[in-house]
């Protein structure tokens, strides 16, 4: 049986909370994604004590909410990048902007269902005003970038990171089917069309929601 050590140091005491999340990270990237994952599984897979990881995280929810700030600071820092090298973007290329740096981080597409569904409310409030502080922050830090780079203004970005999150979020939990879907979709290829075309539709549809968030009326035109 393996012998497992008690981190003593502190430095020993942060290397392994890093990798009980990185091997969280792994697992929740792995097959069935964010909502099969567990606590024994990612002590296992970090080589840990299946009691050692209450000394670093006091839940699942709270081990998840901290991978999310950190796929949030990544994705923020992603579209600072390309909003500092741009100049002049069109909505539909702002959109492309926010889509393209989230449709890079698997992990987040999948954790932006379940931070609103779970994670913030299974957490103690101090830890709970932390991301939404984070969250709350990278929104303005993005949405004044962009507004800069682009012909939206800073309200308009913020309403279309609002729409990225909750349109990819949708978008991602019906592309990831639990096994009795699969096994439909299986059964009956015309109802899986949804699953099969994710990054398209998440495209489409924020390029047309930054167009609508632009036009000057109550509604754009039907074509």
């Amino acid at each position: 049986m393996p012998t497992h050590r008690r981190a003593r140091s502190q430095e020993a005491k942060q290397q392994r909370a890093e990798d009980l999340l990185d091997a969280a990270r792994r697992l929740a990237t792995g097959t069935g994604g964010v909502r099969c994952l567990t606590l024994a599984a990612v002590t296992e897979a970090a080589g840990l004590h299946p009691s050692a990881i209450r000394r670093y995280f006091d839940s699942k929810e709270e081990l998840l909410l901290e991978l999310a700030e950190r796929e949030w600071v990544d994705w923020r820092e992603e579209v600072l990048r390309r909003a500092r090298a741009a100049t002049g973007l069109s909505p539909e290329e702002t959109a492309e902007a926010l889509v393209s740096g989230l449709l890079a981080r698997p992990l987040l597409c999948d954790l932006f269902t379940h931070i609103p569904l779970s994670l913030e409310g299974e957490v103690p409030l101090e830890r709970a005003r932390r991301y939404k502080e984070l969250s709350f922050a990278s929104v303005v830090t993005m949405s004044e970038a962009l507004a800069e780079a682009g012909a939206m203004t800073a309200p308009q970005v913020a309403d279309l990171i609002a729409a990225t999150a909750a349109q990819t979020a949708h978008a991602w939990q019906i592309a990831h089917p639990t096994a009795t879907l699969a096994t439909l979709y299986e059964q009956h290829p015309e109802l899986s069309h949804p699953a099969r075309e994710f990054e398209a539709r998440v495209r489409r549809l924020l390029r047309a929601t930054a167009r609508g968030l632009t036009y000057p009326g109550e509604a754009p035109p039907v074509p």
